[in-house]
């Protein structure tokens, strides 16, 4: 463990201090592989998938005795009988009118909205401070209208989510039954972007405990390329993927686009494995939104165009409305060389291009609204391509999700862009694998299943059914823990060693232990051991801390440094371990301390980090982590 900044000045300032550092951990040859643990069978359960999205959110459910019938849900309070496979990720609150003072404000979310009122918007994306917001989205308004209301950003998500959650078990027990649904387990499985950081997935879970979803360590988490990938490999079968084959699956959503690649171990059963690590950026479909928006003004004039969104709101909704459920999902350059968008109520201008109530839109100018978005999409699936081909990775398959993956122009920019034309390569004695990658490029083929909108929640619910397709993951960055070792002059500076009264030595502290590599393949089933010895007088408390690091750069140091993540704090209360595990040790002065061995084991999954102690192979419990 390291010691405290003050702790670390005195013992350097005074070598012959009595201070003692709370952890002596030696120094360890490498982190430590435990062996593949069995996966236990569950009784039938109810498996409710939920996408929390940065624009929109779904919910998918499956019985576990009838696994093909998976139902989305898509009747939603505010719809109008209107249904839609995915809701709003919109909130906002109200206090009663002549409400007395504590009284708790009231929830709207979803379609709950008339279009002129204001609401909270993206607030997914406040959970991870390392996200770039869109820049329709203003932090000041978002933290001014939450203070308003005495509520955090983990409030607002909470407090969505406990909608989802409230109106899901509704049309859940409507469709079973409330007797059914009394003797029947409901797990959740909740998704995340794959770019998530550890502290904004805990958050996440800790939001969807509030919400009545279960207890965090109860409630499955994948990342939603990832569910992405687990359900569209089934739902393209069959295709051209052979084992060896890499391929990557873009979740073009409303905010945001994350890509990951996933290499093909086995494909019965389907096993697959994260080829290079995820990306992502914000180039979703809300950008087309707000291009389209600058587009009608420029035509309209500045204050036409105010006036119209002021005094004819619904005029306006129409119009943004055809915009994204026509020409969003349906446009493509050969069957439309113009589209009439839909503006009610606005009096004829040919110099503007109103006709009869209708904006007419020219292929040229629809594209030129794309473009800008398309591109930025294109660019990040270079990107992973570069990098798989780079390593002598072969690329097959480009697997296109997602709201925005639903785009008839995405698709076909995409595979305009990544499927050659070119001749085959000539003939070559090396296997067909080795002969695509030394010709260079080769074909990639894009995909675009069935049900590409609910692609992620479809397979948050088949994570819960099957378990793991994906069996190993690539780590994000280099994880890791601080230790105290003995001091070597030929490796230590002066200054930084001090005398440990009961090691009765010189002693270096801040020296980084690295258990996991950035960029090393990853398995839930194979947790990672982090080894410890501590040492107690007699009376002190057994409840230890230690900093889980991290370090971004793609060469780890040796020693603690400023540029380094704290990831969270583990507390581990030894007092569960048997005093007779301990050893009794006496320094060459008298003084009696109690010295114990024991091991911090971290499981990493999909969307999240989770700590075991254990002492001699023997599991005394979990232990505690608090995200910073």
């Amino acid at each position: 463990m390291r010691p405290s900044t003050s702790l670390r000045n005195q013992a350097s300032r005074n070598y012959f201090t009595n201070y003692t550092p709370p952890s002596s951990t030696e120094a360890i040859n490498g982190p430590v592989r435990e062996p593949a643990r069995d996966i236990v069978p569950a009784n039938d359960r109810l498996i409710v998938g939920v996408d929390f999205g940065t624009t929109f959110s779904g919910v998918a459910a499956v019985y576990t005795s009838t696994p093909d019938d998976v139902e989305i849900i898509k009747s939603w309070p505010g719809g109008n009988g209107i249904t839609s496979d995915k809701v709003p990720t919109e909130i906002s609150y109200e206090y009663p009118a002549n409400a007395p003072g504590g009284t708790e404000p009231t929830v709207k979310w979803g379609f709950q909205f008339k279009p002129e009122e204001s609401r909270l918007r993206c607030i997914k994306l406040f959970l991870d401070r390392s996200q770039k917001l869109p820049f329709y989205v203003s932090p000041q308004e978002t933290a001014t209208q939450l203070k308003k209301f005495n509520k955090n950003v983990v409030d607002a998500v909470s407090d969505y989510l406990t909608q989802v959650y409230k109106h899901t078990m509704d049309t859940l027990t409507r469709r079973y039954g409330e007797s059914f649904m009394a003797s029947t387990k409901v797990e959740f499985v909740l998704t995340c972007p794959a770019v998530w950081s550890d502290a904004a997935k805990n958050t996440t879970l800790q939001a969807a405990e509030r919400a009545g979803m279960g207890s965090m360590s109860d409630i499955q988490m994948i990342s939603e390329p990832e569910a992405a990938a687990v359900y569209t490999l089934k739902a393209i079968q069959p295709n051209n993927l052979s084992v060896g084959d890499n391929f990557i699956v873009c979740d073009a959503g409303g905010g945001t686009v994350d890509l990951i690649a996933y290499k093909i171990v086995s494909l019965k059963p389907l096993r697959v494995e994260e080829s290079a690590v995820g990306t992502g950026g914000l180039c979703g479909s809300a950008f087309l939104n707000y291009r389209f928006e600058e587009h009608v003004r420029s035509r309209l004039g500045h204050s036409r165009f105010d006036e119209m969104k002021l005094k004819k709101g619904k005029t306006w909704q129409m119009g943004l409305r055809y915009f994204e459920e026509f020409v969003k999902r349906n446009f493509n350059e050969d069957e439309h060389q113009e589209v009439n968008v839909p503006f009610p109520g606005l009096p004829d201008d040919e110099e503007a291009g109103l006709d009869s109530g209708f904006l007419v839109l020219t292929a040229v100018q629809i594209k030129d609204i794309f473009e800008p978005v398309v591109k930025e999409v294109c660019d990040l699936v270079q990107g992973q391509v570069d990098g798989l081909r780079s390593k002598g990775g072969v690329v097959s398959g480009i697997v296109l999700v997602g709201g925005f993956g639903q785009s008839d122009y995405l698709y076909r920019r995409l595979r305009a862009h990544f499927t050659s034309s070119e001749p085959p390569p000539p003939y070559t004695e090396m296997p067909t694998h080795a002969g695509a990658v030394a010709a260079g490029n080769g074909s990639i083929e894009v995909m675009q299943p069935v049900y590409a909108w609910t692609a992620v929640v479809r397979g948050a619910v088949l994570r819960g059914l099957e378990g793991n397709v994906v069996i190993s993951r690539k780590a994000r960055m280099h994880y890791g823990t601080s230790y105290a070792t003995v001091y070597d002059e030929e490796r230590h500076s002066v200054s930084e060693r001090y005398w440990s009264p009961l090691w009765e030595r010189w002693m270096v502290s801040d020296r980084m232990q690295w258990h996991i590599a950035k960029g090393e393949a990853i398995s839930p089933l194979s947790p990672i051991a982090f080894h410890y010895t501590r040492n107690f007088r007699p009376g002190q408390s057994l409840v230890v801390t230690d900093d889980l690091i991290a370090c971004e750069a793609d060469e780890a140091p040796a020693a603690y440094g400023r540029d380094l993540v704290h990831v969270c704090t583990l507390t581990t209360d030894l007092g569960a371990v048997p005093r007779s595990l301990f050893t009794r040790l006496t320094t060459t002065r008298g003084v009696e301390f109690d010295n114990l061995d024991f091991t911090l084991e971290m499981t990493v999954d999909s969307a999240g980090l989770s700590f075991e102690l254990k002492v001699d192979g023997v599991r005394y419990g979990r232990v505690e982590a608090e995200f910073h």
